[in-house]
């Protein structure tokens, strides 16, 4: 039966490999029978939802029973005054990976290339492999992991059609600065498109780190992806969108399913965007998680690149290992990462949750040590 289902697959999808989640705290509870779990493995806002997108939820409950707006009219209004740009600059999607699916669609024929960093976020390759193009990886040398632009202007060949660059780049947390995209754009021929994936932009600091609003989307070659599931707290919705060229979307719509965003998604993620003061308080979380990691861990001896993010990646020697020790002692963190087995990615969570994290990783190292 199975040899009969490899004849009828189509070829490529033999390639792809199922994105595998991050353990749940229920799983880990069942495992060993905790009663108390430390989530800090998905990149995700310890602050939970803004007050006001439980609000727009809560409010849109009854209804239910009506289809989503197809084109995310709403939402997409909010993004683009936000922005400072027209609608028709936006696309709304299940999550910035259906996005990234939906350029994948739109862009790529079987043969194209793709440039994306290594390590980086794995659902570029993804898309690229669904539509069986090629994936060329530029690596990211440790131990800071920076951005290489000649290295990535280098790998361009005639059949590559997108580049990605994730800055702050998931999972190790360097950027890319103004001056590294301009130099990059101005090297590339006319025929790539270049995606900037800002998953994790608004928790930077790095006054140097490119941004749309340096007149990034000047240049009708230009991407920019956004998500909803990490500053805004609304990741158990799946809501992203992206900025670019209206050209763009006009071609990308044609293969965007109609309701690809549930109505709930979208009164929350437009409810998200006018919390302001939430903003500021998961920012400030952050950058105050951000000290309160580097600090420890130069006490430790524990190398790690400089951080960006909600996120810190840390050298421990063993990551799958530590990993396992954190689990038992009721601390989730991440580690599996294609090229960076020493390493665990640790996301920030409360100061307690951090403090907790930190006293168990010391206990790990003290006891291989």
């Amino acid at each position: 039966m199975s040899l009969e289902l490899e004849r009828r697959v189509r070829s490529g999808i033999e390639r792809i490999e199922p994105y595998q989640p991050g353990i749940t705290d229920d799983e880990l509870r069942h495992r060993y029978g905790l009663t108390r779990v430390i989530k800090l493995n998905a990149n995700e806002n310890a602050l939970g939802p803004s007050p006001l997108a439980i609000r727009a939820v809560q409010e849109e409950l009854p209804h239910l029973h009506h289809y989503p707006d197809g084109a995310s009219e709403l939402l997409r209004e909010a993004i683009a005054e936000f922005h400072g740009v027209t609608p028709a600059h936006v696309l709304v999607g299940n999550g910035s990976d259906d996005i990234i699916k939906l350029l994948s669609e739109t862009f790529l024929d079987d043969g194209d290339e793709i440039i994306v960093p290594h390590p980086s976020f794995s659902q570029y390759a993804f898309g690229a492999h669904v539509m069986r193009a090629t994936v060329k990886h530029v690596p990211l040398e440790a131990p800071d992991f920076a951005y290489d632009v000649e290295r990535l202007a280098a790998a361009v060949g005639p059949r590559t059609k997108l580049v990605y660059v994730c800055s702050p780049n998931n999972p190790t947390g360097g950027i890319m600065t103004r001056a590294q995209a301009r130099w990059l754009l101005g090297h590339l021929p006319k025929h790539v498109l270049v995606v900037f994936d800002f998953a994790y932009n608004d928790y930077s600091q790095h006054p140097e780190r490119v941004r749309e609003e340096d007149g990034l989307l000047d240049d009708p070659r230009v991407i920019g992806l956004h998500t909803f599931s990490k500053l805004y707290g609304l990741a158990g919705l799946r809501v992203g969108y992206g900025l670019a060229h209206p050209a763009v979307w006009s071609y990308v719509h044609r293969v965007r399913e109609p309701f690809n965003v549930n109505r709930v998604a979208q009164r929350a993620a437009a409810a998200a965007l006018r919390d302001e003061s939430h903003r500021r308080a998961s920012v400030a979380l952050a950058a105050r998680a951000r000290s309160q990691y580097t600090e420890a861990l130069r006490q430790m001896g524990l190398p790690h690149p400089m951080p960006e993010g909600n996120f810190i990646l840390v050298q421990t020697g063993d990551g799958r290992a530590t990993a396992h020790a954190l689990m038992q002692r009721g601390i989730l963190v991440r580690a599996g990462f294609s090229g960076l087995d020493a390493y665990v990615r640790i996301t920030y969570g409360l100061e307690e949750e951090n403090e907790a994290c930190l006293a168990a990783l010391r206990e790990v190292v003290q006891h291989r040590g």
